[in-house]
Parts: structure tokens; C-alpha cells; sequence
């Protein structure tokens, strides 16, 4: 997979991109990540990438001119890429998104600063994503959250491939509770049937542990997860106790 980011401070994917899972992902060629900055394509000596928005107001608004010119021009370069503006307006991110996204063979992620992006610009998108319902300083922040996750999915990045299977949202469910040595620690025992042996009952376990917990922290998801019967008892049995 191809990632291209284009924002007025390309260096601060400079830490995250180089380390653990992100810098593992590009070692092993099934990431390859670019970093452009706005201001390159710019036309006055002051490099600008923002001015005062029409109507008034406060803050200032990314003009949409350099924009589209980084545009066409990272577009031309290979792929044409699957485009996405990071916004408080887009739809809610998940799993789910991550691991549609995972199947592109190119993203470009355009990340906005100061009080926002002028609306023209939008029509690049072919998606707009929020992380929440909250603001941050800018989309850069937001891009490398959305990059990580979609990144450990893509074949071969993560060390056990089973590892993403087993996280949490992978089925709807959050995952179990993960223990290890030693196995009592200040009266804390982990629970007997992961030493057991017994694997059928060790999956059982979890699987049952996902369901609790789902049900107690995320109840919201509960409702979408793919339950099997006999899943669906032992939740009722919850509700029972």
C-alpha cells in the first residue's frame, strides 16, 4: 500500500512513521509512506496556506488553491489515490472502515489546520472521516491514528497474522482479558482455565469474556455483533444473574 499525506507540517509523522509497527510495516515493502507539505505548492515568498474567511469570523481558513494544485500533482504520480479529508463532519471511524480502507492500494490523506479547510476543497474527497466528537489541533494528529490502524492489518506487518483477529471490534466484540506470567501476583490469580491446557475451554472462556465484557462496557455494540446461539444464551444468562 501507498500513503501520501499532504498538510503544513509534514515532520510530525517523522516520529510515529519511524517507529514499532509503522516502521515495521515500511521495512517489510507492504507500506510505503510519503509525507508532502502544502506549502510546496504555494506562490508568494510567505509560502501561505490560510487567509482570514469570507463573511468574518475567527481563525483562518486553508486556501483551497494549493490544495488542489498538491492534488494533481501527488495524484499523478502512480495510482490514482482513494482520498480522505480527517473532519469533524465525516463519518465515525472503526474496524470496520479500517479494514476497508486496508484493501485500497493507495491513500492520500489531506489534513487540515487552523479553523478549517474551505469547503471547495471537499470535492477531492472520496471520503470524509471523524475520529469523534471532539477537536484537535489538526488533521495530522487524526491521519496518523487512521494510517496505524489500517496499516497492521495489511498482510504481513503484524509478526502472528492471528494477532489482528484476536483484538478488540475485529468481530463486533472487544476482546478478552490477556494474562501472563506469573500466575498470582499480590493475591491477583489468573483465572485456572488458561492453565489448564484445555483449549476448546480456553476459546470458550474468551469468547464468553468478549461477550461480558461487550455487554458491560459497549452494550451498543453488542447489538450488531455476529452471536452465534449459543453465544446468545450465555448472554441471556447474564442478564439472569
Amino acid at each position: 500500500m501507498i500513503v501520501d499525506t499532504l498538510s503544513t507540517f509534514p515532520g510530525m509523522y517523522d516520529s510515529v512513521m519511524g517507529t514499532s509497527m509503522m516502521r515495521i510495516a515500511q521495512e517489510k515493502g507492504a507500506l510505503e509512506f510519503h509525507a508532502h507539505d502544502l506549502r510546496d505548492w504555494t506562490h508568494d515568498r510567505h509560502r501561505t496556506t490560510d487567509d482570514e474567511p469570507y463573511g468574518g469570523g475567527q481563525g483562518l481558513v486553508m486556501k483551497c488553491e494549493p490544495i488542489f494544485e498538491a492534488y494533481d500533482s501527488i495524484a499523478s504520480a502512480g495510482p490514482k489515490p482513494y482520498t480522505l479529508f480527517l473532519t469533524p463532519t465525516g463519518e465515525p471511524f472503526n474496524q470496520g472502515l479500517a479494514q476497508e480502507l486496508s484493501e485500497k492500494p493507495r491513500l492520500l490523506f489531506i489534513c487540515g489546520h487552523y479553523e478549517g479547510i474551505d469547503e471547495r476543497a471537499y470535492s477531492l474527497a472520496d471520503r470524509c472521516i471523524s475520529l469523534g466528537d471532539y477537536v484537535l489541533t489538526s488533521g495530522e494528529l487524526a491521519s496518523m491514528v487512521v494510517i496505524d490502524a489500517v496499516a497492521r492489518l495489511l498482510p504481513g506487518v503484524l509478526g502472528d497474522e492471528g494477532s489482528a483477529v484476536d483484538e478488540s471490534f475485529y468481530d463486533g466484540l472487544l476482546e478478552y482479558p490477556q494474562y501472563t506470567r506469573p500466575s498470582t501476583f499480590r493475591g491477583m490469580e489468573v483465572p485456572p482455565v488458561l492453565l489448564s491446557g484445555n483449549h476448546a475451554a480456553i476459546d470458550r472462556w474468551r469468547r464468553e469474556q468478549s461477550i461480558e465484557r461487550t455487554a458491560r462496557l459497549r452494550p451498543d455494540l453488542i447489538e450488531e455483533s455476529n452471536l452465534s446461539q449459543q453465544d446468545r444464551d450465555f448472554l441471556k444468562s447474564l442478564h439472569n444473574r
